[in-house]
């Protein structure tokens, strides 16, 4: 099985290969197999792609708004001709299920470009009356842009943050990340064929070294990270030297609450998909599962039951429902998550094993009787591990679910909708869901508050993060001036 893209880099509407940067081997997660080596960017690497963007930005934000957007909409067209093709290489790259990247991959970063496409001609500026005299507004391209992405949604991720920048006249730069690092390039082969200037999306890749060095780079008006909270620290700190602009979304661990009057199925389903799915490693997953008293061991014993029925296996088989983590570091990482949890007192479920033979896979697996001070409580796991804790009252649990350092996500689960809407108001997240669990369609906004990020991405809120501002006044008369 082998997946060797024709070169490491695509820069300037062309692949670059440099042999001299350190190798890159991508492994695939369920056989433990190298299917691709690439190189890191070497320094003469990235000068190219950033000169490369900075050249053709400025031609691409003179462009009509609608001839961005066409080019756009023309590559989601590509995208999901060709979803098949784009899938499997997603679980190549990733280890997630075809089951899974066939609807969930390829298919939102296709409807990211559609909707950014469309949402190009869009943009305007405002006229403010002042008298005699008035004040336009243009939104104006903040330049060459650069993205860095995480390993859980390669394809996603890269789709994410080109649309809204090319739509609104910006070129990137974008850094898959290391582990994962083969789908962006597919990606700027098809923005590319779809009539995309040269060097307008352009990928390097590389480790944090290779990252560190385009946020620095003066060239650089806007960096967009998705990844942990320990890197977008350092990479919040190296922007800010620059007073760039920045977008960060970053990790969670995001509250759950079910109360007793939720359907316990559908309430059971939305637990399962925001701590199952791509085998737990998504960053707003619901991974504190607050659960009321009343139904907790119905609760425990219907979820048990479907957990166990989880279809494990071969990636590439479409019955398989769960595949294995990204690697062998992040599976022993889930594991000790595992012990800690095993060790502190919670109540092992379900699962909590590795699965015998080839590939990084872990059981699906649930704790009962968590508290709010164990470490799986408290710490981003990423992986399949679900905590379930009790609670009694509206009030205590909005206040436990709050107490955490973290505020990307959260859910409610009832039928009482004033009570969902009472809740949610309350709860310190970026990203609410209500009777649902981790849908992120590309016209709501997306992203933290507190340490999981700031700004948003998608919907029209990425507007006012690729663009600026530019006031004109307009004098209609003689100056007034006191000299």
């Amino acid at each position: 099985m082998r997946a060797q893209p024709q070169a490491s880099h695509f820069i300037d509407g062309a692949y670059v290969e440099d042999s001299a940067g350190a190798p890159i081997d991508v492994v695939y997660a369920a056989s433990g197999e190298t299917i691709a080596r690439l190189h890191e960017a070497t320094p003469a690497v990235i000068d190219c792609a950033l000169a490369a963007a900075a050249r053709a930005q400025r031609d691409w934000a003179r462009l009509m708004p609608v001839e961005r957007g066409r080019i756009l909409q023309r590559a989601a067209a590509i995208m999901r001709e060709r979803n098949r093709e784009l899938s499997v290489l997603e679980t190549l790259d990733t280890g997630k299920p075809l089951q899974e990247t066939l609807v969930a991959d390829a298919t939102s970063g296709a409807d990211a470009l559609e909707y950014f496409g469309g949402m190009a001609a869009t943009v305007t500026g405002e006229s403010i009356p002042l008298g005699r005299d008035f004040v336009y507004t243009i939104r104006e391209p903040l330049g060459v842009c650069v993205g860095i992405g995480a390993w859980n949604y390669p394809t996603q991720i890269a789709c994410w943050k080109a649309a809204p920048a090319l739509a609104f006249g910006n070129a990137m730069v974008f850094k898959p990340s290391e582990v994962t690092p083969l789908c962006a390039l597919i990606v700027a082969e098809i923005l590319h064929e779809a009539g995309l200037p040269a060097g307008l999306f352009n990928v390097v890749q590389g480790r944090g070294a290779a990252g560190a060095s385009l946020v620095t780079d003066p060239r650089v008006a806007k960096v967009s990270l998705t990844g942990s909270v320990p890197t977008g620290r350092k990479v919040y700190a190296a922007a800010a030297e620059g007073v760039r602009h920045v977008t960060m979304e970053l990790g969670g661990k995001s509250p759950l609450i079910i109360f007793d009057d939720a359907s316990l199925e559908d309430a059971i389903g939305g637990a399962m998909l925001g701590n199952f799915y791509s085998s737990g490693q998504v960053c707003s997953n619901g991974t504190r599962v607050f659960v009321q008293r009343a139904i907790k061991e119905r609760f425990l014993e219907r979820l048990k039951a479907r957990t166990e029925a989880i279809a494990m296996g071969d990636p590439m088989d479409e019955a398989t429902q769960m595949g294995p983590l990204i690697n062998a570091a992040q599976m022993e990482k889930v594991l000790g998550y595992i012990e800690a949890g095993r060790n502190e007192g919670a109540r092992l479920v379900t699962g909590g094993a590795r699965l015998n033979g080839a590939g990084y896979y872990i059981q699906p697996t649930v704790f009962a009787d968590v508290t709010d001070t164990m470490t799986i409580a408290r710490e981003e796991i990423f992986g399949p591990v679900m905590a379930v804790l009790d609670f009694d009252t509206e009030e205590e649990v909005i206040a436990r679910a709050n107490d955490t350092e973290f505020g990307l996500s959260a859910g409610v689960f009832t039928s009482d909708l004033t009570r969902a809407h009472r809740v949610v108001s309350q709860l310190e997240a970026g990203t609410c869901w209500i009777n649902a669990y981790n849908l992120a369609p590309v016209e709501a906004p997306f992203g933290g508050s507190k340490l999981s990020g700031v700004g948003r991405e998608n919907s029209k809120a990425a507007v006012g993060h690729y663009t600026q501002i530019k006031s004109v006044y307009v004098g209609m008369g003689p100056v007034d001036a006191p000299y």
